[in-house]
């Protein structure tokens, strides 16, 4: 049974977009992902009574807000103020616009690259930043929020996402979940199991594929045979929905109708969402030696970035202008400034932590290590 989208009526049932029909054997149509907002800012479909202006500039100023803080997360690596740091700059709309189509209650896993995602769904920047300098603090979810620490193991985390979803259905709660992931992780058996146990309980998770086409340094050819990771949802019985990753209209609008869809009884969703990261997998390596970083420029920065194509949107809709960009601005390095300042007057971590919290009953071979950690800090005066 097709389930249409309740309070969002331009957004087309998940059935009814651009390679979502996946229980069909024609697959024309397949590689071209659901688009709403082009990158000149135009519409290709009408969003009204869906999308408002309000949340337009929620989703714009969220996508800012991200992205420098994204860049001053890479400055501090560089700086030598923070440990190795995964950056997403590129992939702020289908973060941001996946996290916004979110409930309050509904659960977020992200993988170590969905900060932007984290702190849409009311993460703090301090606590992101407190994560990547070390702190078990930098892990734990805000007040009121179901925000799971980032998950570095590749796909594991797509099943607890279908634990959460299914004890939720079998308490008879309305939550949804979310889990967050790249294109590697999806040749990963994990990925295959959560997809298996979601389809067979039909669970409320949405499973969301950010397809920025190399597994680090592997191109997606290289890994698989399969045209797109949509179509994977086929065996499965599941709807595979292939969404152009840097259009924030079309991920909210997809997010939003297959979180509906869950909620009312349909099962999950794998979303494919094309897009791009403009600079390395982590800050320990170096992208220009297996892509060509020129091109890559000129056909994503240049042409396809989520945030100036919004950016186009509003200006054209006469709903923003160069001096809502300067507040903007000037609120944003408030912030962020703020949150660096509040991470790192946090008390420094100590050796010995990293060895809490593994099992109930620390392991002799793990209470060995603890006592050689905490010799070697008195050592270096670290203790």
């Amino acid at each position: 049974m097709m389930i249409q989208s309740q309070g969002h009526p331009s957004a087309p049932p998940i059935e009814e977009q651009p390679g979502a029909g996946m229980r069909q054997e024609d697959m024309r149509g397949l590689l071209e992902p659901y688009q709403v907002l082009a990158p000149d800012g135009e519409l290709r479909h009408s969003i009204e009574g869906a999308i408002d202006e309000d949340l337009m500039i929620q989703m714009y100023e969220k996508m800012v807000l991200t992205r420098m803080f994204d860049r001053k997360a890479v400055n501090l690596q560089r700086q030598g103020r923070m440990g190795t740091y995964a950056p997403y700059e590129g992939q702020e709309a289908a973060q941001v616009g996946s996290a916004l189509a979110l409930s309050p209650h509904d659960w977020l896993f992200p993988s170590y690259r969905d900060h932007a995602a984290a702190v849409t769904h009311g993460q703090s920047l301090s606590r992101v930043l407190l994560y990547w300098m070390g702190h078990m603090e930098g892990s734990i979810s805000p007040e009121g929020r179901h925000i799971m620490p980032p998950c570095v193991p590749i796909a594991t985390h797509l099943t607890h996402a279908v634990g959460t979803a299914w004890a939720a259905k079998l308490k008879g709660e309305s939550q949804a979940s979310i889990v967050y992931f790249g294109e590697g992780a999806t040749s990963e058996g994990d990925f295959h199991e959560a997809l298996n146990f979601a389809g067979v309980y039909q669970t409320a998770t949405v499973f969301f594929c950010q397809n920025n086409g190399y597994a680090i340094s592997v191109p997606f050819h290289a890994q698989s045979a399969s045209r797109t990771i949509a179509q994977r949802a086929a065996a499965y019985d599941m709807p595979g929905v292939r969404v152009d990753g840097n259009d924030v209209f079309a991920v909210w609008l997809t997010v939003r109708e297959a979180i509906e869809r869950g909620l009312n009884g349909g099962g999950p969703t794998l979303i494919e969402a094309v897009t791009f990261r403009y600079g390395p997998h982590t800050t320990s390596d170096d992208p220009r030696k297996y892509r060509d970083q020129a091109r890559i420029s000129a056909e994503w920065r240049e042409q396809r970035d989520p945030i100036e194509r919004l950016k186009l949107h509003l200006l054209k809709r006469g709903a923003w202008s160069e001096e809502h960009e300067a507040r903007l601005m000037e609120r944003v390095s408030a912030l962020i400034e703020a949150a660096v300042d509040e991470a790192e007057s946090y008390p420094k971590s100590r050796p010995e932590e990293m060895f809490m919290h593994v099992s109930a009953d620390m392991l002799w071979p793990v209470a060995e290590q603890r006592e050689q950690s905490g010799l070697c800090a008195e050592r270096q005066g670290e203790a």
